[in-house]
């Protein structure tokens, strides 16, 4: 099938709309609160940004991840896609255009799952920016491996108690909700051993024992916490998707999510190399501009050539989507962006800060930023070799082996077979099996 990434014009002024609007507006939000993006807003925020989100509106571009039924516009992937790249440039922009994580992949489940009750007490107030949530899977013994998960929830009369730790639990401490993994059968298999409850933040039992703070962050704007849930007690309707079904559910937040986290990298990405361009055409030393020396020229080349391949993988997972829509037909696709969402945001990083010099390092750029961002994303939702076996796994179901001892593109033995079909007599030797 032919593959296209064009966008209808129409799109694309929306497109062009979104990069002027985020460049001459939110990005001034950006160097006033780099680290609000998830705390309730002062009346003095309120002012600036409420308006901001209503001019979204008026474009209808909010929270476009959605479908009409819930206040978006149901977008495809590639769309969605070619509008985070411009987001990803902006700390803020995601907040103002209802598209941050974790609140984007908790609104995607409870619109799949919630209960119309759910959806007036969580999901409203979160499509409307109001509030923010927090997605508590990880624990502090099991990282990437839910199978040693020990956070439990067990049935009591109409409710469930759930006990254990979770870990690196995003904005916990501003959220209005959670959405909780726990063990419910234990003896069954890992795919149907956990459920997933909603549960309000004021619930008796959520205990935050500590917040971490990522590398460059404040003590007042750590926001991965530690949380022991001791005797959290939830009714019956408290459930996402059924009893088990803790890993479908989860299913719903991440395929598209690493699309975006993808092409927001890419953004990033861009903003670096701009810089790199900028620094290279003004910095002088040993008598002649950087960008005339060839190990910079190099790094510049080695910079866009990546980028764009990236991109192109992106762009092209998230068409698929879009054409086959189904994940699970996209998985390995899924899997490879997730993979090399870390590694070019980390080299590109790495580049635009040696390129910058001792300012590079400091809190005077983003860059160092952006470099630990490409550590940061090879290690959330699962670190890269978690997502590299997936690809292997996926990509070898397309072929066979051999029953020969040699391989099947063995050049004597296609040549006898070519000689046989096109000349009818063979003239080459063949190698023998034994």
């Amino acid at each position: 099938m032919a593959i296209d990434f064009e966008v209808e014009p129409d799109f694309q002024k929306l497109l062009d709309w979104t990069k002027e609007f985020v460049n001459t507006k939110i990005k001034k939000v950006d160097l006033l609160w780099p680290h609000d993006i998830y705390k309730d807003m002062t009346p003095q925020q309120a002012a600036i940004i409420n308006p901001l989100k209503q001019e979204v509106r008026d474009m209808k571009l909010w929270a476009c991840h959605l479908g009409p039924d819930l206040g978006g516009q149901g977008y495809g992937q590639l769309k969605l896609a070619l509008l985070n790249e411009i987001l990803g440039t902006s700390r803020w922009a995601p907040r103002i255009f209802g598209t941050q994580a974790p609140d984007t992949g908790n609104a995607e489940i409870l619109a799949h799952y919630g209960t119309d009750e759910q959806k007036a007490q969580y999901l409203k107030p979160l499509l409307e920016g109001d509030i923010v949530s927090c997605f508590s899977m990880t624990e502090p013994q099991g990282g990437a491996d839910p199978g040693v998960f020990t956070t439990r929830a067990v049935k009591d009369g109409d409710d469930w108690v759930i006990n254990g730790r979770k870990v690196w639990s995003s904005n916990a401490r501003w959220a209005k909700f959670f959405i909780v993994m726990a063990v419910t059968d234990p003896d069954a298999p890992v795919v149907s051993r956990m459920t997933m409850f909603v549960v309000p933040a004021e619930t008796p039992g959520i205990n935050i024992q500590y917040n971490f703070g990522m590398a460059g962050e404040g003590p007042e704007d750590v926001s991965e916490a530690l949380i022991k849930y001791e005797n959290v007690r939830v009714p019956q309707s408290a459930i996402l998707g059924g009893v088990g079904q803790a890993f479908a559910v989860a299913q719903t937040r991440l395929g598209g999510g690493r699309v975006h986290h993808a092409m927001r990298t890419v953004g990033n990405c861009q903003k670096a190399l701009d810089m790199m361009a900028e620094r290279a055409l003004s910095r002088y030393t040993k008598g002649t501009l950087l960008a005339e020396k060839e190990s910079v020229q190099q790094m510049i080349a080695d910079t866009y050539i990546e980028l764009q391949s990236f991109r192109l993988l992106v762009l092209h997972c998230a068409w698929k989507i879009d054409k086959l829509n189904d994940y699970k037909k996209v998985r390995m696709d899924i899997a490879a962006i997730k993979v090399q969402t870390s590694r070019v945001m980390t080299e590109i990083g790495i580049r635009a800060v040696h390129l910058h010099g001792a300012i590079g390092t400091s809190h005077e750029l983003p860059l160092m930023g952006f470099l630990n961002s490409g550590i940061v994303l090879g290690l959330a939702d699962g670190p890269t070799e978690v997502h590299q076996v997936t690809v292997a796994r996926q990509l070898l179901r397309q072929y066979k082996g051999t029953d020969s001892v040699w391989p099947s593109e063995l050049i004597p033995n296609l040549k006898a077979e070519a000689e046989l079909e096109l000349l009818g007599e063979v003239f080459t030797q063949t190698v023998p099996e034994d």
